[in-house]
């Protein structure tokens, strides 16, 4: 099975200048768990999932630092505190977004997607078709239809 058998073709998408209330809005009244994110060119730029609203609640990891012969090593890398900075500070979509999101084509195998989601741990996918456009997203959900036997 491939995942042009499984996807949403009817694709609720994200603004990147749109505000992150607004954004959280439409998640929670789609029941989606996630929306891809595009320019005003149409270009997919980045997919907004609950798991980055959520992140904004969390306090910000304060650094560990590692001391050996006088030498200070720090535990987590500066970048990463810059973007969980970021996320909790965000206000519209482009600054919570997960940037270069995993995408798949039409033509994935459904065991490749199920694979990207278990080791990625991540819900949602863009389908991208062979031009670059979105096709559509394929989500646990659509993953998890595939067992329920048809009648």
């Amino acid at each position: 099975m491939k995942v042009k058998d499984i996807m949403t073709s009817k694709v609720i998408t994200l603004s990147q200048d749109m505000g992150i209330v607004d954004a959280a809005k439409i998640l929670m009244d789609n029941h989606i768990n996630g929306a891809p994110v595009l320019d005003k060119e149409g270009n997919l730029v980045g997919i907004l999932c609950r798991d980055d609203l959520i992140s904004q609640q969390k306090k910000l990891p304060l650094p560990s630092f590692f001391i050996i012969l006088d030498g200070i090593i720090p535990l987590i890398s500066s970048k990463h505190i810059e973007k969980e900075m970021a996320k909790i500070a965000a206000t519209n979509v482009e600054h919570a977004m997960t940037i270069k999101p995993v995408t798949v084509t039409p033509d994935t195998d459904i065991e490749v997607v199920a694979g990207l989601m278990v080791d990625k741990k991540i819900h949602t996918i863009p389908v991208i078709d062979s031009n670059g456009i979105l096709a559509g997203v394929v989500g646990k959900e659509d993953v998890l239809k595939t067992l329920i036997p048809k009648k």
